[in-house]
């Protein structure tokens, strides 16, 4: 049997990629999870033969998960994606499965004809396609030094050293830079993939900050840690999102 690890944010997309595993009568779902912390866990502890791993998450994204497994051989993988242009690029240069949103049954199926096909030589190490994704995305990902806003008929200029934190509002994110609030529709996720990660971090599934900003970290009650700002601003530190936070501190919360 051939054991499947599901990793989508999107309880829908979970759904609905379980139910199309159904028809494969020689694969069996070894799991599922909602975020890429929870991922790197299960797929240390279930040694799946096959991840089908959603490249837009929160906290750590589909490339980040990868890059935090460690030691090799990592299982096969397929890459689930919406219409990003940039992946789907890079999936096909390194000639790597992906499958769009919303997975159709017929494309399931070939991906996994190909990890049938693959799964016995990549016993005793990792796929080196995988491998060169990684190098390939970390130097060309593009970031952002400056976000248009609009402001009634102007296009407002808003340099990204300015802004203390973001937060999500809906279908927009707010950059907060001072006392002012600045709008753009825009996801957390795509504008987190465009920032400059020694600059920036996300913090909570709807909070990135501006590291230089941070002045002090406080415990909660709940587990959590309350993240002071300079300007006194008091956001909410996850758990999940503790240890990249202490890594690019170095400090030990």
């Amino acid at each position: 049997m051939m054991r499947v690890l599901i990793v989508d944010d999107e309880p829908v997309a979970r759904r609905r990629l379980r139910r199309l595993l159904r028809a494969h009568n020689d694969v069996t779902v070894a799991g599922e999870c909602g975020d890429g912390a929870l991922a790197v866990e299960m797929i240390g502890t279930e040694k799946p033969d096959l991840v089908l791993l959603d490249v837009q998450m929160p906290e750590l994204d589909g490339f980040q998960v990868l890059r935090e497994l460690s030691p090799p051989p990592m299982p096969e993988v397929v890459f689930v994606t919406a219409h990003d242009q940039y992946a789907l690029r890079a999936f096909e240069v390194h000639a790597l499965d992906y499958l769009l949103k919303p997975v159709q049954a017929d494309r399931l199926a070939l991906a996994i004809q190909h990890v049938r096909a693959r799964i016995a030589d990549r016993r005793q190490s990792s796929d080196p396609r995988i491998l060169a994704l990684l190098e390939t995305l970390a130097p060309a990902a593009k970031r952002l030094s400056r976000i248009p806003v609009r402001s009634g008929e102007r296009l407002l200029m808003i340099d990204l050293r300015e802004v203390d934190w973001i937060g999500a509002a809906d279908n927009y994110v707010i950059l907060h830079a001072g006392d002012k609030a600045h709008a753009i529709r825009e996801t957390m996720n795509r504008l987190e993939q465009q920032l400059d990660p020694q600059r920036f971090i996300r913090i909570h599934r709807s909070t990135i900050v501006q590291i230089d900003r941070v002045r002090e970290l406080i415990p909660d009650f709940h587990g959590d840690m309350v993240v002071v700002l300079k300007d006194g601003s008091r956001l909410t530190l996850s758990r999940g999102n503790k240890r990249k936070l202490e890594a690019m501190l170095g400090w030990n919360l």
